[in-house]
């Protein structure tokens, strides 16, 4: 992570191209990028230069005007009030999506504005390093009897879809989606969408109000037969503007996004976040006392994971809590973080709708120094699946001051499985579960370590400690056959309305498990 501490040049007019690429192409004013301080650059325009440091210029160029908020009210009606399952019904007409008649391996869906997604976002195609914006034709879609209205480019979209071919001779399917704020998301093959990514946030759970930084435009680069695919993105707000360089790589049971962003300060922030990722998690085992439900269990996101910067993995089962719940683990140089699905049986949730054993887990690493910081967790009360409202990022301590910028790097993977890596002689949190104790408002925990390693030589110690409260019961249950220890112990808690629980194996002076954090509220 670095921290540029003084203003950079202006970016110099890019140079044009004459004649047409063969895509269909919105109109777009063709501006010099004026050296005005009042008024923003704006977006090349069709035919455009587009290098590697196009989009960052730009981004620096608008950090130095004021922020304009974009327009939201202005969705045509037809669009606005269409009912969520007709809205997400519209697709592109047969062989109409974007690369549909070349062997790329990937299609481009637009996506049109509605009543969730109403800010509106230029889409670009790059090819040949130029830039044609992609053109908006209502005939190119199928609709449940929706007629759609004519729009222009400008004002048309609020993201877009890709499909990718993960094998050869399958027809294309979902692999990435952007679209809402600055959001974006991943699957490897066969996957439901499910964790969303943030490519920026501003104070998130501050009491000064959460900053939503938009994504305002969104060039993609026509990939090669069997190669990344390239995203461009610009997001602004009114404290700062973004610029993205995301290379997208499918796979059948990790897909990858490599991230190099850099954040340019039009006034100081102090609470920024990267690498954002939330999911929804409503009830599972460890707080079913609240619920009537007829499934085991209703999540996207089962446990934040941790490899700190001292080589520490830690597991944090995370819950649907009465009250907002705000956890910071404090490190510096983080080795990884994610949020993760680690249950992967249809009967782990017995859903037949919804299907969370197939949706992606998210583990991202820093590919920079990350220095010091914290990775924050935020839980928030909800009473629907549909709600993300479990959501954890990296905290920088490092302020950005008005015109400063600070560029990192990270790479993500959406997993099929446990991507957030462990060393061999680590075992893995498999489960954790709450019930009633012995009497009073006792808790009863289960917390379930899988591996080889507890079942080689020598005595197992457990560390066990609650930060208020006493734990009055703990015993072990050996399951070779399942390669599981089980550590049941209980909780009085007293008069406490909470307490951080922790948990850890060891061998000897050795760690041989994942630190098992939870915390437990009344």
């Amino acid at each position: 992570m670095t921290i540029a501490t003084r203003p950079q040049a202006a970016p110099t007019r890019r140079s044009l191209l004459a004649g047409a690429l063969g895509v269909a192409a919105g109109s777009l004013p063709r501006q010099s990028w004026a050296a005005d301080p009042e008024k923003a650059a704006p977006f090349p325009g069709p035919g455009d230069a587009f290098g590697p440091d196009t989009l960052t210029d730009l981004a620096r160029a608008r950090a130095k005007a004021p922020y304009v908020a974009p327009k939201t009210n202005d969705v045509p009606a037809v669009l606005k009030n269409l009912s969520r399952e007709v809205y997400e019904a519209i697709r592109p007409a047969e062989g109409r999506a974007v690369w549909a008649d070349r062997s790329l391996g990937y299609t481009l869906e637009p996506l049109l504005r509605g009543a969730i997604f109403d800010t509106a976002v230029s889409l670009y195609l790059v090819e040949d390093g130029h830039v044609q914006p992609v053109a908006y034709d209502k005939t190119a879609y199928l609709t449940l009897g929706v007629e759609l209205p004519e729009l222009t480019a400008e004002t048309a979209f609020s993201g877009f879809r890709l499909r990718a071919k993960f094998d050869d001779g399958e027809e294309p399917s979902n692999f990435a989606l952007f679209q809402g704020g600055s959001f974006f998301r991943l699957v490897a093959q066969g996957q439901d969408f499910g964790i969303n990514a943030r490519a920026l946030a501003l104070r998130p759970a501050d009491s000064r109000g959460e900053e939503f930084p938009l994504f305002r435009a969104l060039f993609i680069e026509a990939p090669a037969p069997g190669q990344p695919i390239v995203v461009h993105a610009l997001a602004e707000s009114e404290s700062a503007t973004a610029a993205f360089r995301l290379t997208l790589m499918p796979g059948r049971e990790v897909s990858t996004a490599a991230i190099d962003g850099t954040v340019f300060a039009r006034a100081d922030l102090d609470h920024i976040g990267l690498g954002g990722m939330q999911g929804s998690y409503l009830f599972g085992a460890l707080d079913r006392n609240r619920v009537d439900d007829l499934r085991a269990a209703a999540f996207s996101v089962e446990g934040l994971a941790i490899r700190n910067g001292y080589g520490e993995p830690i597991w944090r089962p995370v819950h649907n809590p009465e009250t907002l719940q705000v956890s910071a683990f404090l490190d510096r140089g983080p080795k990884g973080f994610g949020l993760m699905q680690r249950a992967r049986a249809y009967a782990d949730f017995e859903d037949d709708k919804r299907h969370w054993e197939q949706r992606p887990s998210l583990w991202l690493e820093p590919q920079d120094d990350w220095n010091e910081g914290s990775v924050t967790l935020l839980e928030i009360p909800s009473d629907s699946e549909l709600n993300e409202n479990v959501f954890a990022y990296w905290r920088a301590k490092a302020k950005l001051a008005k015109g400063n910028e600070m560029r990192f790097l990270c790479r993500q993977h959406w997993s099929k499985g446990w991507p957030d890596p462990l060393p061999p002689e680590i075992a893995r949190v498999r489960d954790s579960r709450c019930g009633h104790g012995s009497g009073g408002n006792r808790r009863l925990f289960a917390v379930d370590f899988e591996g080889d390693m507890l079942f080689q030589s020598g005595d197992i110690a457990v560390d066990l400690s609650a930060s208020a409260g006493t734990i009055t019961r703990q015993d072990q249950f050996r399951y070779p056959e399942r390669k599981t220890l089980r550590i049941l112990f209980e909780l009085d808690p007293g008069s406490e309305r909470a307490t951080e629980l922790r948990l850890a194996l060891r061998r000897g002076q050795a760690r041989i498990s994942e630190t098992w954090l939870f915390r437990w509220t009344a």
